[in-house]
Formats: C-alpha cells, sequence, structure tokens
C-alpha cells in the first residue's frame, strides 16, 4: 500500500499552530514559575518546618506523584463546579500543571537543599547570618546549582505534558492539530508537524535552561 505525504493543507494552517504554540509557551511558563515557587517553599517547610507541616507536605507530594495528571485536571475543572468553583480551562489548566509539578519540583529541591554540607550552614550561622540569610545565600544558592540538570529535565517533561489540557478544550498545541486534522484528514503528517514542534520546543527549552545556568552559576 503506497502513501504519498501531502503537507500542503497541513502547512497552509499555520496560524492555527502558532497560536497553539503561544499557548502552550503561556501554560508551560506559568506552571514553571509557579511550580518552582512551591518547590522551593514546601521542600524548606518539608526539612525545616514543623513536625505537622513536614507530613502535610509529603502527603501533597505522594498524592499528586501517584496519580494521573489527566485525574487531577479534571477534578479541578469538572469537579470544583460542584462545590461552586467554576473556573475556565486555561485557569483550570494552569493550576493542575503547577499543583503537578510543584509536587515533582519539591522532591528534586527538597535533594538539593539536604545535598548542602552541614558544616557551611554551621559557618554561616557563626558569622551571625539570621536563619533566612543563611538559607538564602549558603543553602538555596548551591543547591540550586546542583538542581538546574534534573529541573530542566522535569520542567522539559511538563511542557510535553501540557498536551492532555487539550481533554478540557484548551486550544493549546495538541488541541490545535486536532482541529487541524478533522478539517483535512492528513492524520499522519499533522501529527508529523507537531511532532517536530513539539522536539523544536524541547530543544528551545534545554538551551534556554543551559543559557539560565551559565549567566547564573557557571561563569562565577
Amino acid at each position: 500500500m503506497k502513501y504519498g505525504l501531502q503537507f500542503r493543507d497541513v502547512f497552509a494552517a499555520w496560524e492555527a499552530f502558532l497560536d497553539g504554540v503561544l499557548v502552550t509557551l503561556t501554560l508551560s511558563g506559568a506552571a514553571m514559575l509557579g511550580g518552582l515557587a512551591i518547590g522551593i517553599t514546601f521542600a524548606a517547610a518539608q526539612i525545616y518546618g514543623h513536625l505537622v507541616l513536614r507530613r502535610l507536605v509529603v502527603a501533597y507530594v505522594e498524592a499528586i506523584r501517584n496519580t494521573p495528571l489527566l485525574v487531577q485536571l479534571f477534578l479541578i475543572f469538572f469537579g470544583l463546579p460542584s462545590l461552586g468553583l467554576r473556573l475556565d480551562g486555561m485557569t483550570a489548566a494552569a493550576i493542575a500543571l503547577v499543583i503537578n509539578l510543584g509536587a515533582y519540583t519539591t522532591e528534586i529541591v527538597r535533594a538539593g537543599l539536604e545535598a548542602v554540607p552541614r558544616a557551611q550552614i554551621e559557618a554561616g550561622s557563626s558569622l551571625g547570618l539570621s536563619g533566612l540569610q543563611v538559607f538564602r545565600h549558603i543553602v538555596l544558592f548551591p543547591a540550586l546549582k546542583a538542581m538546574v540538570p534534573a529541573l530542566s529535565s522535569q520542567f522539559v517533561l511538563l511542557m510535553l505534558a501540557t498536551s492532555i489540557v487539550s481533554q478540557i478544550s484548551v486550544p493549546d498545541l495538541f488541541h490545535a492539530a486536532s482541529i487541524v486534522q478533522s478539517r483535512t484528514f492528513r492524520d499522519f503528517e499533522v501529527y508529523i508537524v507537531i511532532g517536530a514542534l513539539y522536539l523544536a520546543l524541547a530543544f528551545l527549552f534545554r538551551g534556554l535552561f543551559a543559557l539560565i545556568y551559565h549567566w547564573a552559576f557557571a561563569r562565577r
């Protein structure tokens, strides 16, 4: 059976793909910032916080990491309206992605914080630095340097996982591809194109994270 690839109709829908890429980038950026903030905060709470707080963080991490992202997304988008809280698709998607990434980031950050030698922390305290100053200048910066490779990989995985938000009709890249496919019936060509676009975005993010690492850590 012969099959001739025809990309003309697919490439003609480049505006739809561009809009999808922009939505994917928006969701990814929001999730990365929110997830990193949660990760740093919760990891610090897990290491330095009260026993009850530590157990709450552990419960959150285990609950999120051991349930599918799709279930979490549906709970927020379809479940919360039952409680009187209705969210639009973009908001629900962003919240679900932030909560999901936050759990994974918490574990990465926790491992990085615990890798900082105890002697450095004690040296900072002996110099009269406050606990917050010790955490910021002595613990967090070296820990972030060690965590960048793992965080970068997790962020790229999160960007790829944004494709799942198409299940609640968020107009991301995968959703755009589904619409183009339904109009052109060029299934193979459409998914080749979006596969290439996701691959390009992954390399874009990896390059960006490499530049951030060089600017923030490598040149110092």
